[in-house]
């Protein structure tokens, strides 16, 4: 089982170097690493990816004319004939990340796509549901713990969150790829595709032994981009219901008995 992982990068030089970092610790059951520079204006990100994909051996493309995130990142996913991991470049991946989706993918012929925990992914936050925590100070361990210490329950989500994004080979061959012309430079992009992904027969799943580090709103953000009314229209011109639906979930919060199991398993290791 291949996995491939793309990385979309606009400047946030700062967080890249963590991001990619991070990734070069723990590629090892990664297949192909596929680095898209969207014509970053920081004169320090083209040095500094020639560098590191030269040392690592990771595909690097350099596109002289910005063309925002969806496309990026269709590019990205369109270069990979695998599985395919869409990464920020604004976190921070721990040991066990690519093992973990390589189980969920084992043991979910269905998947469409799976998102991890992190510390800042709204519906995939933890410990608290939606909320934007810092990056956790013991990640390492968290990470170790959650991988070799919880059994995976791989619940049903209604939306993959962006920020790290398993894309499975089938759900490419039969949804495609993300909307470029409904969702632009991005937001958004992701909850239509992944109902389009529920429409198709497949399923959104929550990787619930894997965490993945997010510091938010860093790539991509010197462009201005962020959540608005507008990218909320444009989500329900397509998909009138998606605001119903994802209330309902949220008024439900059918992950709280997860994330207590999960809790109780990391105080009972003095995390």
């Amino acid at each position: 089982m291949k996995i491939d992982v793309i990385v979309p990068v606009y400047n946030a030089f700062n967080v890249l170097q963590n991001c990619l970092k991070s990734l070069e610790k723990f590629q090892s059951n990664i297949n192909k690493i596929i680095i898209i520079n969207d014509a970053s204006s920081d004169s320090r990100i083209f040095p500094y990816l020639n560098k590191i994909t030269k040392k690592n051996n990771w595909e690097l493309i350099h596109q002289n004319v910005n063309r925002g995130f969806v496309k990026t990142a269709n590019k990205g996913l369109r270069l990979s004939d695998n599985h395919s991991v869409l990464l920020n470049s604004d976190t921070i991946v721990t040991k066990y990340w690519i093992k973990a989706f390589k189980k969920c993918l084992k043991k979910n012929l269905d998947l469409g796509t799976a998102t991890p925990w992190s510390n800042n992914a709204e519906i995939c936050s933890f410990p608290n549901f939606l909320t934007n925590h810092s990056v956790p100070k013991k990640l390492k361990k968290l990470g170790k713990l959650l991988y070799k210490n919880y059994k995976p329950q791989y619940p049903v989500i209604p939306t993959a969150v962006g920020f790290c994004m398993l894309i499975s080979k089938k759900a490419k061959q039969m949804v495609g790829y993300f909307d470029e012309k409904h969702f632009g430079h991005g937001y958004g992009e992701e909850n239509d595709y992944s109902i389009r992904i529920e429409q198709a027969g497949l399923k959104n799943i929550l990787c619930d032994n894997s965490f993945v580090a997010h510091v938010g709103n860093q790539s991509f953000s010197d462009l201005g981009l962020k959540p608005s009314e507008e990218t909320m229209k444009r989500l329900l011109d397509k998909h009138p219901n998606y605001l119903e639906m994802i209330q309902e979930y949220i008024k439900k919060d059918k992950l709280i008995d997860v994330r207590r199991e999960i809790i109780k398993i990391l105080e009972d290791e003095g995390l």
